[in-house]
């Protein structure tokens, strides 16, 4: 019963529901940043780089051909070129990350700022702000007070 009761415990109170919300989350983030790399960024590239596809460059080491008693030996290349492809993917997508981020930081920052009037305060933030300005009120009286003494 101790198992039972420790699991649920677990489930319930521990942080099992926001891992499995965050592995929600990301996966549908990733679909859309998908969508935006193939759809958005890469046709635009793919005229800057006229239609050049990098995933089938490759440096051939060795060509393919047929021996004497016929046995065929395949072509040795190193294929640089989706590795190229992978890096672009890569540099757009932390591009599109990088730029998702940070306005999600401004807009965290507009909803924070106690002087915006347009944005409602939380009643926590102001409370927290009405105590802040209570300590310096009797800070400031508590200095002028020892001064005085």
């Amino acid at each position: 019963m101790g198992l039972i009761q420790e699991f649920k415990n677990f489930a319930v109170k521990g942080n099992m529901v926001d891992i499995a919300v965050g592995v929600i989350i990301g996966a549908a983030f990733q679909k859309v940043i998908d969508v935006l790399v193939k759809q958005v960024m890469m046709p635009p590239l793919t005229l800057l780089t006229d239609g050049v596809n990098f995933a089938n460059k490759q440096l051939v080491l060795r060509e393919a051909y047929t021996k004497t008693d016929g046995s065929a030996v395949e072509q040795v290349a190193i294929g640089y070129g989706e590795l190229i492809t992978v890096f672009i993917d890569f540099f757009i997508i932390a591009l599109v990350v990088f730029t998702i981020v940070k306005l999600m930081n401004s807009l965290r920052a507009k909803s924070e700022d106690e002087k915006n009037p347009a944005v409602e305060t939380p009643k926590n933030i102001q409370l927290l702000a009405q105590m802040n300005e209570l300590l310096e009120e009797q800070n400031r009286i508590l200095t002028k007070n020892n001064s005085t003494k």
